[in-house]
C-alpha cells in the first residue's frame, strides 16, 4: 500500500527514512503534494493499490484530482499527521508517533455489520401554536407533506387560510422514530376542524369571546348560549353533543415547537426535531430526510450472558440506566433486556458498563478496535517511542478540537500542541470504550489512557466512564504501577484549548516493562482476563506473584486482594455462615456460573473470576446471608472453585437418607413449631424425606380406614 507524505511547504520536520523503516517501505518526502507534485499522487492512484495520503487539509482537492485522473482505481485513505503532531512544539521527536498514525491507516477497513433501515415519505407533523407552526411549514412545505397540530392561535392571531391539515385536542402520547412516529390524542372540542371553513361567523356570534382564531372553544369562558351553532349554519362544524374521541395518526418526521418537548432523553429519536425559530440547519436536516436510510446495528446482545434478571429478581440494570436514547428497557416477561435498534444512536455506553459482556459494541467490533490500539502502540514502540499516552476522542467534535489545537500551536508560541507521545485515536463515540480496552492498552505498552469529552456526551456517560476509570486506576495502583493512568479531558470549543493544551502535557505514568502480544477477544471478560494476567505478571509489586496452597480458605487476606470501587465488574462474595442455610437459591440465580454446588456433598462453591458483581445472588438469598465484595484477588485461587460454606446433612428419621441440611431443617421446625397444622405426627413428617412423607401419610390414612371398618 503506497504511502505519500508531505511536509506541507517545509513546515514539518519529517524524517522519511525513519518513517519508512517503521513501515517497511521506501518513502519519498514531498513538500507540495497537493500542488506542484500532484503528479506523484496521480501515479500512485493509478497503481490499483490502496493509497495512504498523509494530509487531511486538502482532502477535497485530492478527490477532485482523482476524478480527473485517467485509470485512477485506487482507494485513497487520508490521515492527519500535521495538526496531530507535525506542528507541535516537539515535532522533531514525533517520528515514532507519525509512523504509528501511518501504520494505523494501513489497516483494512472494518468488516460490514448488519444495518437498520428507515423509510420516510416526508410526512411531517409540526406541533405548536398555529402562527409559529404556519411560518415553519412555509419553509419546508415544498419538500415535505405538512400537518399542523394546534396548541392555540398564538400571538399572530392564528391561521385564516387552510393551507395544511390542522389537528387539535389533547396530546396523550408521541412515540416512534424516523418513518414510524405515532401520535395519539383526544379530540373533545365541539368544533370539527375538518368541517370548519374559517368563515369566522362563530367568532362574531360568541358573546363571551370563547372562540379564538385556532377555532377551538374555551370551555372555561363558554356560557352555553350556543349562538355559534346557529351562526355556523350549513357548515355544521360545531356540535356540543359530540363524544370525545381518541385518535391516532402516523408521521415520518416531527418538528416540535413547544417549550416542553415530547422526548426528554439526551439523545432524541432520529426524525424528531426541536426548533427555536432561528437556526435554519434544523429545517435543512428535515428536508433531506425523505427516502430510505440505513445505519449500522451498533450492538450485539447475548441473553445467555445477561445478568439483568433471574427468578423475577432484577440484578444488573447498568445498561438501562446509562442509555441516553431510552433504547434499552427491561423485558420482565422474558427476564432480559430489550434493545430497540431504531432508537439506538451507537454511543456504546451500554457496552462499557455491562459487567458480563452480554451486550457488545459492533461498530467496529471489539477485535477490530483492539487491532487499531495494538497497531498504534506497537508501531510507536518499534519506532523508538516511549511512554505513549492513548488519547481517545470522537470522530467529529474531538477531531475538530485536536485540529484547532494543532493549528494554534503553529501560530501561538505559548501553545505546545499535541505532544509527540500522545497517540490520538478517533472513535464513533467516546463512551464505547471501557475497562477491558483501557487495561489492554496499558498491557500493550500505553503509559496512560485519556478520553477527550466534548458537549456531545450525556451526563450519565461521563459518570459511567469516570466510574470505570476509577476501577481501572485502583487495579493498577494496587498492582504497584505508579502515577495517574486514566483521565477524562474536557473541552467544548476554542475557549477550552489552552486548558486542553496544558492537560496534554501531563507527565507519563509507569507502564509495563514488556508489551503484551494477545489480541482483543469478542468476549469482554476474556479480554479483561488476558489484560489482567499480563498486568499481574508485569506488576512492580512482588506480592502479586505470591503462590498460595489450594487449601487456603475463602477469606482473603488484605495483601492478597485489591479493594475496588462499587462499580467494579470484578469481585468476590462475603457470606454470613451463621445465616446461610445452604438452600442454594443463589446457585440457581447466578448467570455467570460463579456460584456452584457440589453434587457429592452439601457445599457452596465460588469462582471469583466468573463473578460479574450483578447482585442477583444477594437479592435472591432468603436469609440475606450474602454481600458483594468488589475486589481483585491476586492469588491463583481467583480462578479456582473455593468452598464458601459447607454443612452437615440432615438424615430422614424414617429411612436415614440425607435430604437437606441440618440448619435448614432446624430453621423450618423452629418457624413452624407454633403452627396448628404442624403438630404431632405432622411435625414428625417434616423430619422425613419426600418419599417417606408420602408413605407415612398413606399408612396413617389406611390405619384410620381399618379402624372405621372395625
Amino acid at each position: 500500500m503506497p504511502t505519500l507524505i508531505c511536509n506541507c511547504n517545509q513546515t514539518m520536520p519529517l524524517q522519511p527514512q525513519a518513517l519508512g523503516a517503521a513501515l517497511d517501505e521506501n518513502l519519498t518526502l514531498h513538500s507540495a503534494l497537493c500542488r506542484r507534485e500532484a503528479g506523484a499522487f496521480q501515479k500512485a492512484i493509478q497503481s490499483g493499490d490502496d493509497v495512504v495520503v498523509a494530509c487531511t487539509q486538502e482532502t477535497r482537492l485530492f478527490a477532485e484530482v482523482a476524478q480527473q485522473t485517467d485509470g485512477a482505481t485506487s482507494v485513497i485513505r487520508f490521515v492527519n499527521i500535521r495538526e496531530t503532531g507535525g506542528w507541535s512544539k516537539d515535532a522533531a521527536q514525533a517520528s515514532p508517533k507519525i509512523a504509528a498514525l501511518l501504520a494505523l491507516a494501513h489497516l483494512p477497513d472494518a468488516e460490514p455489520v448488519p444495518t437498520v433501515t428507515y423509510q420516510s415519505a416526508g410526512r411531517l407533523l409540526i406541533i405548536g401554536e398555529l402562527d409559529a407552526a404556519e411560518r415553519a411549514a412555509e419553509l419546508v412545505a415544498d419538500a415535505l407533506d405538512v400537518t399542523l397540530f394546534s396548541l392555540g392561535a398564538g400571538q399572530g392571531g392564528g391561521v385564516q387560510e387552510r393551507r395544511y391539515p390542522v389537528l387539535a385536542g389533547k396530546i396523550k402520547q408521541l412515540t416512534g422514530w424516523l418513518g414510524a412516529f405515532e401520535l395519539t390524542w383526544t379530540r373533545s372540542n365541539p368544533i370539527d376542524l375538518d368541517l370548519c371553513t374559517r368563515c369566522n361567523a362563530c367568532l362574531s356570534a360568541c358573546p363571551e369571546g370563547a372562540i379564538g382564531f385556532d377555532y377551538q372553544i374555551d370551555s372555561t369562558l363558554c356560557k352555553s348560549h350556543r349562538d355559534c351553532v346557529k351562526a355556523c349554519g350549513m357548515a355544521g362544524a360545531i356540535d356540543f353533543g359530540r363524544e370525545p374521541q381518541s385518535l391516532s395518526e402516523k408521521f415520518d418526521l416531527v418538528l416540535d415547537l413547544r417549550a416542553t418537548p415530547a422526548f426528554t432523553q439526551h439523545a432524541l429519536p432520529q426524525g424528531y426535531f426541536r426548533w427555536d425559530g432561528q437556526d435554519s440547519r434544523t429545517l435543512l436536516q428535515m428536508r433531506a430526510l425523505v427516502g430510505e436510510f440505513e445505519k449500522p446495528k451498533f450492538f450485539n446482545y447475548r441473553q445467555k450472558l445477561c445478568a439483568h434478571s433471574r427468578n423475577e429478581k432484577i440484578g444488573c440494570s447498568a445498561c438501562i440506566d446509562v442509555c441516553s436514547a431510552s433504547a434499552i428497557s427491561s423485558d420482565k416477561s422474558r427476564q432480559q433486556i430489550k434493545v430497540n435498534p431504531n432508537l439506538c444512536v451507537g454511543c456504546g455506553a451500554c457496552t462499557t458498563v455491562c459487567p458480563s459482556g452480554a451486550i457488545s459494541y459492533a461498530y467496529p467490533r471489539p477485535a477490530e478496535q483492539g487491532a487499531k490500539i495494538k497497531t498504534l502502540l506497537s508501531t510507536y514502540a518499534r519506532a523508538g517511542g516511549r511512554s505513549a499516552a492513548l488519547l481517545l476522542h470522537s470522530q467529529e467534535a474531538g477531531t475538530r478540537l485536536l485540529g484547532d489545537l494543532g493549528r494554534m500551536a503553529r501560530l501561538d508560541p505559548a501553545t505546545r500542541g499535541v505532544p509527540a507521545r500522545v497517540m490520538p485515536l478517533g472513535l464513533f463515540h467516546t463512551a464505547s470504550s471501557g475497562l477491558e480496552r483501557w487495561l489492554s492498552a496499558v498491557a500493550y505498552g500505553a503509559s496512560q489512557v485519556w478520553v477527550l469529552m466534548t458537549d456531545e456526551e450525556a451526563p450519565q456517560y461521563r459518570q459511567a466512564v469516570r466510574e470505570q476509570m476509577d476501577v481501572a486506576q485502583a487495579i493498577l495502583a494496587g498492582l504497584g504501577y505508579q502515577g495517574e493512568h486514566f483521565r477524562i479531558l474536557d473541552a467544548k470549543d476554542a475557549r477550552d484549548l489552552p486548558a486542553l493544551d496544558a492537560q496534554l502535557q501531563a507527565p507519563a505514568a509507569q507502564g509495563v516493562a514488556q508489551a503484551a502480544g494477545f489480541a482483543v477477544q469478542a468476549d469482554k471478560r476474556a479480554t479483561l482476563e488476558l489484560a489482567l494476567d499480563h498486568l499481574m505478571a508485569q506488576a512492580p509489586q512482588s506480592q502479586v506473584k505470591v503462590e498460595v496452597k489450594a487449601e487456603v480458605k475463602a477469606e482473603v487476606k488484605a495483601e492478597e486482594a485489591i479493594a475496588l470501587p462499587a462499580a467494579s465488574p470484578l469481585g468476590g462474595l462475603a457470606i454470613d455462615k451463621d445465616a446461610c442455610t445452604l438452600c442454594l437459591s443463589c446457585v440457581n440465580a447466578c448467570p455467570a456460573s460463579a456460584l456452584q454446588d457440589n453434587p457429592d456433598s452439601l457445599q457452596l462453591k465460588f469462582i471469583e473470576k466468573n463473578c460479574v458483581q450483578c447482585g442477583l445472588c444477594v437479592k435472591t438469598c432468603p436469609e440475606n446471608a450474602l454481600a458483594l465484595l468488589p475486589q481483585l484477588r491476586l492469588t491463583p485461587q481467583r480462578k479456582e472453585a473455593v468452598v464458601l460454606n459447607a454443612m452437615q446433612p440432615y438424615a430422614c428419621i424414617r429411612c436415614s437418607r440425607p435430604f437437606g441440611t441440618l440448619k435448614a431443617i432446624e430453621a423450618m421446625l423452629g418457624k413452624l413449631a407454633g403452627h396448628a397444622m404442624f403438630q404431632g405426627a405432622a411435625a414428625e413428617r417434616l423430619k422425613m424425606c419426600s418419599d417417606c412423607r408420602v408413605i407415612d401419610i398413606y399408612s396413617a390414612d389406611n390405619e384410620v380406614r381399618i379402624s372405621d371398618i372395625r
